[in-house]
């Protein structure tokens, strides 16, 4: 079988984000089926890196909003609304569709897509039309959009985010009517979605590398790390939660480091609070904490923070939101929503809680990983010729 993977970024070299630790994650698991997949899809600019064999790069695309200029910001404003697209997709619609067309022409025979997220499909609705398909959600992104809306204090914003909200539930909807089967990354999405009451969709595990690190000593140098991409709205939104809610009720020598994607001109104001921005090595990053705090409060799709976390075996103190997608939570994990509660939690952990052995955590994603793809791959296989319109 031969699938044509569509995403709006190929991937390059390592993957550092959640959305390329998890597109690569799922990648290796429809290629362990035996089935070739070709990437379809744009390059960030700039980068020289070694491409995979069975890889088309439509040509360069900076997508990054919060790295663009104000005129730039404009320009995509303009062009979504004159196309009455979303602002997501307007950004990857670089290219005419004919081009794209052709592009998947050349790659020869196909048997489906794997319309992998909304925006890039979103930038051409009708391209992928003419084969069977599976549509990755990675998140709900009208739900997403919804929650961006009632946090923002902005008239404007709110109007922009509500515009986003509405086109994207448009869109999700046509993807999911169109699938032979919908894979979502958490459980509570396909209801979101109003896939639930179908056997042609899914839940889908993830895990963030192909084998599970075994435990080693370690020497915490901080008592909790944060990281992750704080210029993505959901997750700006947690942390704002964690600073202004639960870092006022730890003890001033409660040391914590935040690194990751950093807004341009964030600061904090809690001296114990130390901004380190991009680090090397993610999980020596967090490995150096004698406690993980994960701190998701909004947005859908899984934290893959918390997926990786769990597989270093570190101890965490978890919010409920996190751990949406996870099935399994290990011991050295607290669950609590309240701010205070949280604080406690911390400071209890930074006094000895220990490490477990993530490996059975990773086993046990990646068989169920594994085997939702298969069961995508049979819906594919059984009706190869039916394309929903």
């Amino acid at each position: 079988m031969h699938l044509l993977f569509a995403t709006s970024i190929v991937p390059g070299g390592s993957p550092t984000t959640g959305y390329e630790i998890a597109n690569a994650a799922i990648l290796d698991g429809f290629r362990r089926t035996g089935a070739r997949v070709t990437v379809l899809g744009y390059a960030w600019p700039g980068e020289k890196q070694v491409r995979a064999q069975d890889t088309v790069v439509l040509g360069e695309v900076d997508v990054r909003t919060d790295s663009a200029s104000t005129l730039r910001k404009i320009q995509w404003l303009a062009k979504a609304v004159r196309t009455g697209r979303t602002f997501s997709s307007v950004k990857l619609a670089a290219l005419p569709e004919r081009e794209v067309r052709s592009a998947i022409d050349r790659i020869g025979p196909l048997d489906a897509y794997v319309i992998n997220a909304v925006q890039f499909a979103g930038a051409f609705p009708d391209l992928f039309t003419d084969r069977p398909s599976i549509y990755i959600a990675h998140n709900v992104e009208f739900r997403s959009a919804e929650e961006n809306a009632a946090a923002a204090s902005d008239p404007m914003q709110k109007f922009l985010f509500r515009r986003e909200a509405r086109l994207l539930h448009q869109l999700e909807e046509t993807f999911c009517r169109r699938a032979q089967f919908v894979l979502t990354l958490a459980e509570e999405d396909r209801a979101i979605l109003g896939v639930d009451s179908t056997g042609c969709s899914a839940a889908l595990p993830l895990i963030t590398r192909q084998t599970a690190p075994r435990p080693s000593p370690r020497k915490p140098q901080t008592d909790a790390a944060l990281i992750g991409t704080w210029t993505w709205q959901p997750n700006r939104i947690g942390l704002d939660w964690f600073l202004n809610e639960v870092v006022p009720r730890l003890p001033e020598d409660f040391r914590i480091r935040l690194a990751g994607n950093i807004p341009a001109g964030f600061r904090s104001s809690f001296r114990n609070v130390e901004i380190v921005g991009r680090v090397p090595d993610a999980a020596e990053f967090v490995r150096s904490a004698r406690v993980v705090p994960l701190i998701s409060r909004a947005g859908t799709g899984v934290q893959l923070k918390t997926i990786e976390t769990f597989e270093l075996g570190l101890p965490a103190i978890a919010t409920r939101h996190s751990l949406r997608g996870i099935a399994h939570i290990p011991p050295n994990c607290i669950v609590e929503d309240d701010p205070a509660r949280f604080a406690a939690a911390l400071v209890r952990a930074r006094e000895g809680t220990g490490d477990v052995d993530g490996t059975a955590f990773h086993q046990a994603q990646r068989q169920a990983l594994d085997a939702v793809i298969h069961k995508s791959l049979e819906t594919i296989a059984l009706r190869p010729q039916e394309v929903a319109a």
